[in-house]
């Protein structure tokens, strides 16, 4: 346990380190260190300023959205000021991979009797799922992942009317939610709702269902949180999702060091009293400071690579996995760009690897001047990867198949993307194993694979670390 006069280092300032910062000094902690190795805040919601006829707007290249259930998001908007009550509004339509519109959720497009049955099945598997998950799968909707895979729950409640309030409790069948997403709907006679589950996880880059573990979709994709995606009632943010931490970390009482990156980690014996040393290098050079605490928001299989880790941080830490999620921000030629965001469907499955799964129109009064930012996944567990330059060759073959060639990419890039674990090392109680660990050496781990690789689940991870430990 830390005191309040503890010198507290804090390595990255995306979402989960601006918040642990925010949270600490509301306990009343004053002394941290925030060291941030880009020149920038907010991690992968980043929302650079693009000008399309002489107006400079903010365009996403990471998180885009929220809903009613980011209650820890929310907790960052009300200490920064900010609101997601002027962003602009989410619209999308349907393309199948030849660039074709269609539309599987509308019954009266393109009508057939199997298409209505096929329906009215996805709609009463809905429904079951609700129930299912309400019932059976009772303490599913809380942050993290601790005691899941022996039948046991316990973490901030997503709930609308305990927010974030801490529940804990048994229920063997939580179990279940280590299989693979596919397995867990099959298992539970609800396959067709990984038709509508597929949208707002796989295009959003979070991996494909036959490799991810329920966990995952469903502590993401809660069923209230899904609801809203579809009905798409959705917050965004006029200045970008950069701007929540932008702003919270103009309001810290110590902003974050940025193009300051940490280099080296030594920390005292465990159980010991010695001061943890943090090499950092900046414009300056190197330099070493002395902390009482570490807390790590950054990636943990990147932490070996600059630290004194221990064995077992090395045996666990490499069981991360990370998709290799590819966007690039593409401009058209006048009047000749998408007025909507697409959901390209036929390329969201393991055959379609490489290929552009979504893209983003984000202003509507724009119309097809808008710049938008198209994605894909080159990355599947068993899979070959596609290379990074046929990603981008094949993302670009999509939208002229869409109608849209791609007159120039404003900006590109590959990000380490929803960290997790495999459905095996999940089942073999990893969350549990990284639990146990916190506070070794003064140690503290946050960041996204604390709960998912969304920034509400990390900004809440590092409400539940300084609720508990601090």
């Amino acid at each position: 346990m830390a005191d309040l006069t503890d010198r507290i280092c804090i390595i990255g300032g995306g979402p989960a380190g601006i918040s642990a910062a925010m949270y600490l000094e509301k306990k009343g902690y004053e002394h941290y260190v925030i060291y941030e190795r880009q020149n920038k805040v907010g991690g992968k919601c980043f929302s650079p300023l693009i000008d399309v006829n002489g107006e400079s707007r903010t365009y996403e290249t990471g998180a885009i959205m929220g809903a009613i259930t980011y209650h820890a998001v929310h907790e960052v908007e009300e200490f920064a000021g900010v609101s997601h009550a002027d962003g602009p509004n989410m619209r999308r339509m349907y393309r199948d991979k030849s660039g074709k519109e269609i539309f599987p959720f509308d019954p009266k497009k393109n009508f057939s009797i199997s298409k209505m049955f096929s329906l009215l099945k996805l709609k009463k598997q809905m429904k079951k799922l609700v129930e299912i998950m309400e019932t059976k799968y009772k303490g599913y909707d809380c942050y993290g992942h601790r005691g899941v895979a022996q039948g046991r729950y316990n973490g901030l409640s997503k709930g609308l009317d305990d927010a974030l309030q801490m529940i804990d409790g048994e229920n063997p069948n939580l179990k279940d939610l280590a299989l693979p997403f596919d397995q867990f709907c099959k298992l539970n006679g609800v396959e067709e709702v990984m038709r509508i589950w597929i949208g707002p996880y796989t295009s959003f880059g979070y991996g494909y269902f036959d490799e991810i573990p329920a966990a995952y979709v469903m502590k993401y994709l809660d069923t209230t949180t899904a609801i809203e995606f579809i009905n798409m009632r959705l917050w965004t943010w006029k200045n970008g999702t950069q701007s929540i931490y932008e702003a919270a970390n103009k309001k810290l009482k110590n902003p974050a060091l940025l193009n300051t990156e940490v280099v080296k980690v030594v920390r005292p014996a465990e159980g010991t009293d010695g001061k943890i040393e943090i090499t950092v290098k900046d414009e300056a050079g190197e330099r070493t400071e002395e902390f009482d605490q570490l807390i790590i928001t950054t990636p943990l299989d990147h932490f070996v690579q600059y630290a004194d880790a221990r064995d077992e941080e090395k045996e666990l830490f490499s069981k991360i996995i990370h998709e290799k999620y590819v966007d690039f921000i593409a401009r058209f030629d006048k009047d000749a760009g998408p007025t909507i965001s697409g959901y390209i469907f036929d390329n969201m499955t393991v055959e379609r690897l490489g290929h552009a799964m979504v893209y983003y129109h984000r202003w509507e009064d724009q119309q097809a001047n808008c710049p938008s930012t198209v994605y894909a996944l080159r990355n599947h567990m068993g899979s070959t990867d596609v290379p990074y330059d046929k990603t981008i060759d094949l993302m670009m073959e999509d939208m002229k198949a869409c109608g849209f060639p791609v007159r120039e990419r404003l900006y590109e890039q590959e990000t380490y993307y929803c960290p997790h674990v495999s459905p095996k090392d999940y089942a073999d109680g990893w969350y549990d194993k990284l639990d146990a660990m916190q506070g070794k050496q003064k140690t503290w781990y946050a960041g996204e694979i604390m709960g998912f690789g969304d920034m509400e689940d990390t900004c809440a991870a590092s409400r539940d670390l300084v609720d508990r430990f601090f």
